[in-house]
């Protein structure tokens, strides 16, 4: 006997990407890669499309994608290098620490453990 919604995901999941379990491109698309939309949704587009091209009106993580989707990160990487592929969205990566960002001191490391001990 199958249960509704359980038995059905792989399926969903298979038809969403056509198959696909890795992005195409080159692009990485790390979990804090911010994605902004550079068009609205089109009638006819994949309705998983439309949503991400709806909540990355302003940049958005990846993993806050994801989320919103309730899908995979793999799945949703693979839909958002759908719609990378075709201009329809930006990545923007985060940059890196410059020197003066770098860790900080251990010994403020420390000082901040003793604090939080304390509490």
């Amino acid at each position: 006997m199958t249960r509704p919604g359980r038995d059905d995901v792989p399926d969903r999941l298979y038809t969403l990407t056509g198959g696909r379990s890795r992005p195409t491109g080159d692009t990485v698309l790390d979990l804090v890669t911010l994605i902004v939309a550079e068009c609205e949704p089109r009638p006819g587009m994949q309705s998983e499309h439309a949503a991400i091209l709806r909540m990355c009106r302003l940049p958005t993580a990846v993993v806050e994608i994801a989320a919103d989707l309730r899908l995979p990160v793999s799945i949703t990487r693979v839909l958002l290098s759908d719609l990378l592929a075709a201009h329809r969205i930006s990545a923007r990566h985060p940059r890196p620490p410059t020197p003066r960002e770098s860790v900080p001191d251990s010994d403020l490391l420390e000082q901040v453990l003793v604090g939080l001990r304390r509490i």
